[in-house]
């Protein structure tokens, strides 16, 4: 089985370095630009057979359009980013003196819960039940997603690599190929 990742265009959260997971927003006008730019790179053989689905959200949905036209898809919101709660299209300026934040960021921030959010082992969980949900249908799937989810699941199907999250997450319009079978990658588009 094939799944491709692809990670949604740039938002205007992205641009202010703002936490953006649960918050429906559309891609910015530069995140568009960009992926017009790149539309034409992303090969994906037998892109026709396979099942194509977004996590739903306004900027996935923005992404797919960009990139591979008005085609037949599903949405999944397993598949959707980590709830970041209170700490929503917030910024570290804005919260490096709140106390709630600093506990946040300075202790396990992948365990710790957000203030009405979730953690990154919970979204973590969520969005492996959905890869195991894939891989029970077996059919070979285009899959675009956000930052965290793309590294949350390549951290989790390849560990000998040695990569954190940050480390995974690709930019923005760009992703892997994964052959879940053989547990092998390469990177969407592929290196020039």
């Amino acid at each position: 089985m094939k799944l491709a990742l692809i990670r949604h265009g740039r938002t205007e959260a992205n641009e202010k370095h703002l936490y953006c997971g649960s918050t429906d927003i559309g891609l910015s006008p530069r995140g568009i630009r960009e992926l017009e730019e790149i539309s034409g790179l992303i090969m994906l053989p037998g892109l026709q057979d396979m099942r194509i689905l977004t996590s739903g959200m306004k900027r996935t949905e923005e992404t797919l359009f960009l990139l591979f036209g008005d085609v037949p898809h599903e949405t999944d919101a397993a598949f959707q980013e980590m709830d970041f709660g209170a700490f929503e299209m917030r910024s570290y300026e804005e919260m490096k003196d709140d106390p709630a934040y600093i506990a946040w960021i300075s202790g396990d921030n992948e365990a710790n819960e957000t203030p009405g959010g979730e953690s990154g082992v919970l979204m973590t969980a969520r969005v492996l039940r959905g890869l195991r949900r894939l891989e029970a249908e077996g059919k070979d799937t285009l899959l675009v997603t956000h930052g965290g989810v793309i590294a949350a699941l390549m951290a989790e199907l390849f560990p000998e690599a040695g990569k954190n999250r940050y480390e995974w997450q690709p930019s923005y319009g760009a992703g892997y190929l994964v052959d879940l079978d053989a547990r092998t990658y390469r990177g969407i588009p592929e290196e020039r």
